[in-house]
């Protein structure tokens, strides 16, 4: 009986043993991050193809390859960055700092879902293929070095979004309006360059977590994103009245969807600037019910007047 006693205890043990690694795997590999791949979406939405089911088919397998791609690649940032994440107040929580998922088990995975990630991407296209390993090229260049070089630090990840909406346009063979990608661009920016503040005023000895943050500090990026918030709201309020946009939706209905894209930004610049919240903008996203309502309200707005009217 008492064998029996300690079979179970051990079974147990290792039933826990396994939910804590495949915890620490989902960890790993951010399926949270997978919301950024949504920007595959943008030309599915807007080039009134929403309706066609092939469409949204070659889009969703985009989707997932795009997220494996991206999986692999904070795989590879997290490898590339663990001695500066085991001294991180909550980096050194991830999987490869903490010592949860060895090295050479990580290195396997980062490897493994790259290979696979490019090959689908081929298959599904030339084209996108040819999108998602330049997408993967411009991340390995900015895990080695550009993330190290002031200003090019987030103008690599702006690339990375763009390359997004690129990759969502060539699945379902439509020309991007070149409104969307400068739109694309400059979101992209501003959200990285929020982090980047939001790093400098709430690290302590910032510059021993992220090396480039010395060379920012509060003012300059402050200034950095009056204009760049400025030039978002302008771009997209362009785009809502550009020929292309009339010419999908007939008028200038999409002038609807303007306040949700105000508040977006503005709502998180306050969470930045005046709740002292994670400056990840995507945890913000996820964590956030006003900007969730408000995205959802932004989406049903402009499939109604894309698709409805």
């Amino acid at each position: 009986m008492l064998s029996a006693a300690i079979d179970s205890v051990k079974i147990h043990i290792k039933g826990n043993s396994v939910t804590r690694q495949l915890a620490a795997l989902l960890h790993l590999i951010r399926p949270h991050q997978w919301v950024k791949n949504g920007f595959l979406l943008g030309p599915l939405l807007f080039s009134g193809s929403l309706a066609n089911p092939s469409a949204v088919i070659r889009t969703m397998e985009a989707f997932l390859c795009f997220c494996l791609l991206s999986s692999g690649v904070y795989v590879l940032n997290d490898l590339i960055d663990v001695n500066e994440d085991r001294i991180h107040p909550t980096k050194r929580k991830r999987p490869i700092a903490s010592g949860q998922i060895p090295i050479w088990g990580a290195i396997l995975l980062s490897i493994g879902l790259m290979v696979l990630s490019i090959s689908w991407a081929f298959s599904i296209g030339t084209g996108f293929g040819l999108i998602a390993a330049s997408y993967l090229t411009i991340n390995v260049f900015y895990t080695f070095k550009l993330k190290h070089v002031v200003i090019l630090d987030v103008f690599s990840i702006a690339a990375g979004f763009i390359l997004r909406v690129l990759g969502g346009a060539i699945v379902i063979s439509v020309m991007p309006s070149h409104w969307i990608l400068i739109c694309t661009g400059l979101l992209a920016l501003f959200l990285g360059f929020s982090k980047r503040r939001h790093e400098i005023v709430n690290l302590e000895d910032a510059a021993s977590h992220r090396a480039v943050l010395s060379e920012y500090n509060p003012y300059y990026l402050d200034q950095m994103l009056l204009v760049i918030g400025g030039a978002t709201i302008i771009a997209y309020v362009l785009y809502t009245i550009s020929p292309q946009a009339i010419a999908h939706v007939g008028d200038r209905r999409l002038l609807l969807t303007v306040p949700f894209v105000l508040y977006g930004l503005f709502r998180y610049q306050y969470l930045v600037y005046h709740r002292g919240d994670n400056g990840d903008p995507t945890r913000n996203l996820l964590a956030d019910g006003p900007i969730l309502i408000n995205i959802l309200l932004w989406a049903l707005t402009a499939i109604g007047a894309i698709y409805l009217f």
